[in-house]
């Protein structure tokens, strides 16, 4: 998801750091000098707005510890940029590892931040050739550029899409092959692999992810689970929001967008059979 900051002031959860990395991730912290499970993923994986995000659910009914891992708006950059994220994955019993979106990184048209994947920092020469109309000063987020330029030239934007295609499955296969723990990899969305998947929008992620590129980076991993998420998980976040009086109008949107606690229990039960087969492996 994008641009999500993780205070708000309704569901309360603690927050944590592991000490060497300056990103903020769920508590309360894990104890890993014990067997555990690396939770890795986005907005969805801290579990914004909702009390028990599938990482713990997993936890309660495997006993193990699951580390949540989840960093708002993550990008392939700080999974492979965060040497504490990296080392704790590759000493985890196994990987859950929700399917990050293909905009948030840095590529050959445009430079992203390396913690905060989702802010664009810079155009590159490439990309300022190919959209010489576009003014990139304008911009200060990811999604927001790329749907711009969509709007501007969908002909022009294929170019894009096919460099941050090859970026992704790259610096994907690259990660993967630093863990030598079993990796599940975790389609967690609204859509199908199959659908929307040339759309750059929040309403789509994981934006840009194809199903080629999942089945690039397949080889690489234990398992592959997809949840598209039925509109019958989705009820429980506007029950959710209109009970709780003191978010904001934007907080409340942000709520409705983001998958409610009946979906992050189905999650977790589409990952406990993938999950314990990597761990018997």
């Amino acid at each position: 998801m994008s641009v999500h900051s993780l205070e708000h002031r309704g569901t309360a959860y603690a927050t944590c750091q592991y000490p060497g990395s300056k990103l903020t991730f769920r508590g309360p912290p894990q104890n890993l000098r014990r067997d555990f499970i690396a939770c890795l993923g986005g907005t969805e994986t801290f579990g914004r707005f909702v009390s028990y995000p599938f990482p713990q659910l997993l936890e309660n009914s495997l006993g193990i510890p699951c580390v949540n891992l989840g960093w708002p708006n993550v990008g392939i950059d700080v999974l492979l940029r965060d040497k504490v994220l990296l080392d704790v994955a590759h000493r985890a019993q196994a990987v859950v590892l929700q399917v990050p979106c293909a905009v948030n990184m840095s590529n050959q048209f445009y430079k992203v931040h390396p913690r905060r994947n989702d802010r664009f920092l810079k155009a590159e020469d490439p990309l300022k050739i190919l959209f010489p109309e576009v003014d990139f000063t304008e911009f200060n987020f990811t999604r927001h550029l790329l749907e711009h330029l969509q709007h501007v030239s969908a002909e022009r934007f294929v170019q894009v899409h096919a460099e941050l295609a090859s970026c992704w499955v790259d610096g994907m296969q690259t990660f993967l092959d630093l863990l030598d723990s079993p990796v599940v990899l975790f389609w967690f969305s609204d859509r199908k692999p199959e659908t929307y998947s040339n759309e750059p929008g929040i309403h789509y992620d994981p934006a840009l992810v194809t199903r080629a590129m999942l089945d690039a980076v397949r080889p690489h991993v234990a398992d592959l689970i997809e949840y598209e998420i039925a509109e019958s998980a989705h009820a429980d976040k506007i029950d959710v929001a209109q009970r709780d009086p003191v978010l904001s109008s934007d907080e409340l949107q942000v709520a409705r967008e983001l998958p409610g606690q009946r979906a992050h229990k189905k999650a977790a039960g589409y990952l406990l059979p993938a999950v314990n087969a990597a761990l018997n492996a």
